[in-house]
C-alpha cells in the first residue's frame, strides 16, 4: 500500500511518517509511506493508494477530495488527537481503514 500525507511545506508530517513506517514493519506490513507539500498533491495522487492531510491544511479537503474521487484515491484530513500525539499506529489504522 502506497500512502501520502501531505501538509504546508511536507516538513511537519516528517516524524509522523517514520512513526506509521515502525508501525507498518512491526505489524509485517508492506507500506510506502512519504510526506509531500500540499503544492505537489496534484501531481502525485494518481501514485498513491490514499492521501491524509495534515491537519493544518484540512482547508484543502474538499478540493482534495474532488480530485482524489477523480481518481479513485480517498482522501482526508489525519485525525488531530493521533497527530498532535504522533501515533503513527493509529494514523496507519486510519489509512487502511481508508483504502479498505
Amino acid at each position: 500500500m502506497k500512502i501520502l500525507l501531505t501538509c504546508a511545506a511536507g516538513m511537519s508530517t516528517s516524524l509522523m511518517v517514520e512513526k506509521m513506517k515502525k508501525a507498518a514493519a512491526e505489524r509485517g506490513l508492506d507500506a510506502t509511506i512519504k510526506a509531500e507539500s500540499v503544492d505537489k498533491f496534484v501531481d502525485l495522487v494518481t501514485e498513491y493508494d490514499v492521501v491524509l492531510l495534515g491537519p493544518q491544511v484540512r482547508y484543502k479537503l474538499a478540493e482534495f477530495k474532488k480530485i482524489g474521487a477523480e481518481n479513485n484515491v480517498p482522501v482526508e484530513v489525519i485525525d488531530s488527537v493521533a497527530y498532535g500525539m504522533v501515533n503513527g499506529g493509529k494514523v496507519l489504522d486510519q489509512a487502511i481503514e481508508l483504502i479498505g
